[in-house]
């Protein structure tokens, strides 16, 4: 027998002082996930070279 909701209630509490560390916290994510990124370019490119070497 399906259930079905007629009414969801959602109640959110802002905090500023959070919203400033989650700032600081996606700029830090976002500067680790340009390192990975050049890392793996890096690598790609390392084996790409070595395969027109031989």
């Amino acid at each position: 027998m399906p259930i079905e909701i007629r009414e969801l209630k959602i109640k959110v509490t802002v905090d500023e002082n959070a919203q400033k560390r989650n700032v600081t916290e996606i700029k830090d994510l976002d500067a680790l996930k340009n390192k990975i990124v050049k890392e793996c370019v890096d690598k790609v490119m390392m084996k790409l070279n070595n395969l027109t070497e031989r």
